[in-house]
Protein backbone atom coordinates (compact mmCIF):
# COMPACT_ATOMS: atom_id res chain seq x y z
CA UNK A 1 0.00 0.00 0.00
CA UNK A 2 1.19 3.52 -0.80
CA UNK A 3 1.38 5.29 2.58
CA UNK A 4 1.32 8.80 1.16
CA UNK A 5 -1.96 10.55 1.96
CA UNK A 6 -1.38 13.82 0.12
CA UNK A 7 0.63 14.52 -3.03
CA UNK A 8 1.27 18.02 -4.32
CA UNK A 9 1.70 18.50 -8.06
CA UNK A 10 2.34 21.28 -10.55
CA UNK A 11 2.17 19.68 -13.99
CA UNK A 12 -0.49 17.11 -14.86
CA UNK A 13 1.35 16.12 -18.03
CA UNK A 14 4.88 15.66 -16.73
CA UNK A 15 4.94 15.10 -12.94
CA UNK A 16 5.92 11.54 -11.98
CA UNK A 17 5.05 9.98 -8.61
CA UNK A 18 6.31 6.43 -8.93
CA UNK A 19 8.64 5.59 -6.02
CA UNK A 20 10.82 3.33 -8.17
CA UNK A 21 14.37 4.64 -8.75
CA UNK A 22 15.89 2.97 -11.82
CA UNK A 23 18.60 4.11 -14.22
CA UNK A 24 17.23 3.30 -17.69
CA UNK A 25 19.30 1.58 -20.35
CA UNK A 26 19.57 3.08 -23.81
CA UNK A 27 17.18 1.52 -26.30
CA UNK A 28 19.05 1.81 -29.58
CA UNK A 29 18.96 0.06 -32.95
CA UNK A 30 20.53 -3.07 -31.46
CA UNK A 31 17.53 -3.71 -29.20
CA UNK A 32 15.53 -6.73 -30.46
CA UNK A 33 11.79 -6.15 -30.13
CA UNK A 34 10.65 -9.41 -31.74
CA UNK A 35 12.56 -12.67 -31.59
CA UNK A 36 10.79 -15.63 -33.19
CA UNK A 37 13.30 -18.26 -32.16
CA UNK A 38 11.93 -21.43 -30.59
CA UNK A 39 13.63 -20.57 -27.30
CA UNK A 40 12.11 -17.08 -27.12
CA UNK A 41 8.67 -18.43 -27.97
CA UNK A 42 9.05 -20.91 -25.12
CA UNK A 43 10.18 -18.25 -22.64
CA UNK A 44 7.21 -16.08 -23.60
CA UNK A 45 4.76 -18.90 -22.96
CA UNK A 46 6.49 -19.83 -19.71
CA UNK A 47 6.79 -16.35 -18.20
CA UNK A 48 3.60 -14.88 -19.63
CA UNK A 49 1.11 -17.72 -19.33
CA UNK A 50 2.49 -20.15 -16.77
CA UNK A 51 4.02 -17.67 -14.32
CA UNK A 52 2.66 -14.14 -14.81
CA UNK A 53 -1.01 -14.79 -15.62
CA UNK A 54 -1.80 -16.72 -12.38
CA UNK A 55 0.19 -14.17 -10.33
CA UNK A 56 -1.64 -11.30 -12.01
CA UNK A 57 -5.02 -12.87 -11.29
CA UNK A 58 -4.19 -13.54 -7.65
CA UNK A 59 -2.74 -10.06 -7.14
CA UNK A 60 -5.59 -8.01 -8.57
CA UNK A 61 -8.30 -10.23 -7.08
CA UNK A 62 -6.84 -10.68 -3.59
CA UNK A 63 -5.33 -7.22 -3.12
CA UNK A 64 -7.90 -5.06 -4.92
CA UNK A 65 -10.91 -7.40 -5.33
CA UNK A 66 -10.86 -6.19 -8.94
CA UNK A 67 -14.02 -6.46 -11.04
CA UNK A 68 -14.45 -5.82 -14.78
CA UNK A 69 -17.51 -4.14 -16.27
CA UNK A 70 -18.06 -4.29 -20.05
CA UNK A 71 -15.66 -7.10 -20.90
CA UNK A 72 -18.11 -8.38 -23.54
CA UNK A 73 -17.11 -5.43 -25.73
CA UNK A 74 -13.93 -7.28 -26.64
CA UNK A 75 -15.94 -9.96 -28.49
CA UNK A 76 -16.50 -7.64 -31.45
CA UNK A 77 -12.78 -7.59 -32.25
CA UNK A 78 -11.64 -10.90 -30.78
CA UNK A 79 -10.31 -12.04 -34.16
CA UNK A 80 -8.39 -8.81 -34.74
CA UNK A 81 -5.41 -7.05 -33.30
CA UNK A 82 -6.31 -3.89 -31.41
CA UNK A 83 -5.07 -1.22 -29.01
CA UNK A 84 -6.09 -0.68 -25.40
CA UNK A 85 -5.62 2.62 -23.56
CA UNK A 86 -5.84 2.88 -19.77
CA UNK A 87 -5.31 5.27 -16.86
CA UNK A 88 -1.89 4.94 -15.20
CA UNK A 89 -2.50 4.61 -11.45
CA UNK A 90 -0.73 1.45 -10.22
CA UNK A 91 2.94 0.43 -10.25
CA UNK A 92 2.24 -3.31 -10.08
CA UNK A 93 -1.43 -3.46 -11.02
CA UNK A 94 -1.13 -1.65 -14.34
CA UNK A 95 0.98 -4.38 -15.99
CA UNK A 96 -1.35 -7.03 -14.55
CA UNK A 97 -4.88 -5.71 -15.15
CA UNK A 98 -4.83 -5.75 -18.99
CA UNK A 99 -3.82 -9.43 -18.84
CA UNK A 100 -6.88 -10.19 -16.69
CA UNK A 101 -9.56 -8.15 -18.43
CA UNK A 102 -8.39 -9.14 -21.91
CA UNK A 103 -7.68 -12.86 -21.41
CA UNK A 104 -6.84 -14.91 -23.49
CA UNK A 105 -5.31 -12.28 -25.79
CA UNK A 106 -1.55 -11.75 -25.76
CA UNK A 107 -0.91 -8.22 -24.49
CA UNK A 108 2.17 -6.17 -25.34
CA UNK A 109 2.59 -3.04 -23.26
CA UNK A 110 4.45 0.09 -24.38
CA UNK A 111 6.69 0.95 -21.44
CA UNK A 112 9.43 3.29 -20.28
CA UNK A 113 12.95 1.81 -20.71
CA UNK A 114 13.07 1.52 -16.89
CA UNK A 115 10.99 -1.62 -17.23
CA UNK A 116 13.69 -3.48 -19.13
CA UNK A 117 16.59 -2.00 -17.13
CA UNK A 118 16.18 -3.73 -13.76
CA UNK A 119 19.06 -6.09 -12.87
CA UNK A 120 17.01 -9.31 -12.84
CA UNK A 121 13.39 -8.58 -13.71
CA UNK A 122 14.51 -6.47 -16.67
CA UNK A 123 15.64 -9.67 -18.38
CA UNK A 124 12.18 -11.16 -17.98
CA UNK A 125 9.88 -8.23 -18.81
CA UNK A 126 10.41 -8.51 -22.61
CA UNK A 127 9.05 -12.08 -22.39
CA UNK A 128 6.10 -10.62 -20.49
CA UNK A 129 5.30 -8.32 -23.39
CA UNK A 130 7.21 -5.12 -22.57
CA UNK A 131 7.86 -2.85 -25.57
CA UNK A 132 10.28 -0.15 -24.37
CA UNK A 133 10.12 3.27 -25.98
CA UNK A 134 13.09 3.82 -28.34
CA UNK A 135 15.91 6.33 -27.88
CA UNK A 136 17.05 6.79 -31.49
CA UNK A 137 15.75 6.68 -35.06
CA UNK A 138 16.98 3.14 -35.73
CA UNK A 139 15.27 1.81 -32.64
CA UNK A 140 12.12 3.79 -33.44
CA UNK A 141 11.87 2.07 -36.81
CA UNK A 142 12.16 -1.34 -35.13
CA UNK A 143 9.67 -0.29 -32.45
CA UNK A 144 7.04 0.66 -35.03
CA UNK A 145 7.67 -2.57 -36.95
CA UNK A 146 7.07 -4.54 -33.75
CA UNK A 147 3.75 -2.79 -33.15
CA UNK A 148 2.70 -3.51 -36.74
CA UNK A 149 3.65 -7.17 -36.32
CA UNK A 150 1.71 -7.63 -33.09
CA UNK A 151 -1.42 -6.09 -34.59
CA UNK A 152 -1.05 -8.33 -37.66
CA UNK A 153 -0.75 -11.33 -35.35
CA UNK A 154 -4.02 -10.34 -33.67
CA UNK A 155 -2.37 -9.39 -30.39
CA UNK A 156 -3.21 -6.41 -28.20
CA UNK A 157 -0.96 -3.38 -27.78
CA UNK A 158 -1.54 -1.61 -24.46
CA UNK A 159 -0.82 2.09 -24.03
CA UNK A 160 -0.92 4.29 -20.94
CA UNK A 161 -1.31 7.71 -22.63
CA UNK A 162 -0.87 9.65 -19.37
CA UNK A 163 2.73 8.29 -19.42
CA UNK A 164 3.45 8.98 -15.74
CA UNK A 165 2.20 6.98 -12.75
CA UNK A 166 -0.05 8.81 -10.28
CA UNK A 167 -0.90 6.17 -7.65
CA UNK A 168 -4.63 5.82 -6.92
CA UNK A 169 -5.51 8.98 -8.85
CA UNK A 170 -9.25 9.10 -9.45
CA UNK A 171 -9.40 11.52 -12.39
CA UNK A 172 -8.07 11.39 -15.95
CA UNK A 173 -5.16 13.63 -16.83
CA UNK A 174 -5.33 15.58 -20.15
CA UNK A 175 -3.07 13.38 -22.27
CA UNK A 176 -2.02 14.38 -25.82
CA UNK A 177 -3.06 12.54 -28.98
CA UNK A 178 0.50 11.46 -29.90
CA UNK A 179 0.12 7.83 -28.86
CA UNK A 180 -2.99 7.47 -31.03
CA UNK A 181 -0.83 7.71 -34.14
CA UNK A 182 -0.37 3.92 -34.00
CA UNK A 183 -4.03 2.93 -34.52
CA UNK A 184 -4.63 5.94 -36.79
CA UNK A 185 -1.98 4.68 -39.23
CA UNK A 186 -2.91 1.01 -38.99
CA UNK A 187 -6.68 1.66 -39.00
CA UNK A 188 -6.87 -0.66 -36.00
CA UNK A 189 -9.68 -0.76 -33.41
CA UNK A 190 -9.22 0.98 -30.07
CA UNK A 191 -10.58 0.15 -26.62
CA UNK A 192 -10.11 1.98 -23.36
CA UNK A 193 -10.23 0.70 -19.80
CA UNK A 194 -10.65 2.89 -16.74
CA UNK A 195 -9.71 1.72 -13.26
CA UNK A 196 -11.93 3.31 -10.63
CA UNK A 197 -11.50 3.18 -6.84
CA UNK A 198 -14.07 2.23 -4.22
CA UNK A 199 -14.05 1.95 -0.44
CA UNK A 200 -14.10 -1.57 0.96
CA UNK A 201 -15.73 -2.51 4.23
CA UNK A 202 -12.66 -4.51 5.23
CA UNK A 203 -9.05 -4.04 4.18
CA UNK A 204 -6.82 -1.02 3.62
CA UNK A 205 -6.65 -1.25 -0.15
CA UNK A 206 -9.62 0.06 -2.16
CA UNK A 207 -11.62 -2.08 -4.55
CA UNK A 208 -10.86 -1.54 -8.24
CA UNK A 209 -13.68 -1.66 -10.76
CA UNK A 210 -12.39 -1.59 -14.34
CA UNK A 211 -14.71 -0.26 -17.04
CA UNK A 212 -14.15 -1.26 -20.67
CA UNK A 213 -15.37 0.97 -23.52
CA UNK A 214 -15.17 0.62 -27.29
CA UNK A 215 -14.33 -0.38 -29.85
CA UNK A 216 -13.57 2.97 -31.44
CA UNK A 217 -12.54 2.89 -35.09
CA UNK A 218 -10.35 5.44 -36.90
CA UNK A 219 -12.03 7.16 -39.82
CA UNK A 220 -10.11 6.16 -43.00
CA UNK A 221 -11.57 9.15 -44.85
CA UNK A 222 -9.76 11.63 -42.62
CA UNK A 223 -6.05 12.60 -42.53
CA UNK A 224 -3.96 10.79 -39.93
CA UNK A 225 -3.75 13.81 -37.61
CA UNK A 226 -7.52 14.17 -37.63
CA UNK A 227 -7.95 10.42 -37.04
CA UNK A 228 -5.67 10.36 -34.04
CA UNK A 229 -7.26 13.49 -32.56
CA UNK A 230 -10.73 12.03 -32.92
CA UNK A 231 -9.64 8.74 -31.34
CA UNK A 232 -8.00 10.58 -28.47
CA UNK A 233 -11.09 12.70 -27.81
CA UNK A 234 -13.45 9.71 -27.84
CA UNK A 235 -11.21 7.73 -25.49
CA UNK A 236 -10.64 10.70 -23.19
CA UNK A 237 -14.36 11.44 -23.00
CA UNK A 238 -15.21 7.81 -22.19
CA UNK A 239 -12.49 7.55 -19.53
CA UNK A 240 -13.48 10.84 -17.88
CA UNK A 241 -17.08 9.68 -17.68
CA UNK A 242 -16.06 6.36 -16.12
CA UNK A 243 -13.66 8.04 -13.68
CA UNK A 244 -16.65 9.79 -12.14
CA UNK A 245 -17.68 6.38 -10.76
CA UNK A 246 -14.80 6.45 -8.23
CA UNK A 247 -16.13 7.08 -4.74
CA UNK A 248 -12.94 6.73 -2.69
CA UNK A 249 -9.79 8.88 -2.60
CA UNK A 250 -6.87 6.85 -1.26
CA UNK A 251 -4.42 9.67 -1.95
CA UNK A 252 -5.41 13.31 -2.22
CA UNK A 253 -3.76 15.26 -5.04
CA UNK A 254 -3.43 19.03 -4.59
CA UNK A 255 -2.23 21.37 -7.32
CA UNK A 256 0.40 23.90 -6.31
CA UNK A 257 0.26 27.17 -8.20
CA UNK A 258 3.57 28.84 -9.08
Amino acid sequence: MDKRKVIYYRDELNDEFSTAQITPRTIDESYVYINDSVFKKFTHIFWYRIVATPIAWLYVKLVFHQKTVGRKAFKECKKKGYFMYGNHTQVVGDPFIPNIINFPKNDYIIVHPNNVSMPVLGKVTPSLGALPLPDDKGAYKNFLAAIDTHIERKHTVVVYPEAHIWPYYTKIRPFPDTSFTYPAKLLAPVYCFTNTYHKRRHGKEPKIITYVDGPFFPDPEKPIKARRRELRDRVYEAMCKRAECSDHEQIRYIKVED
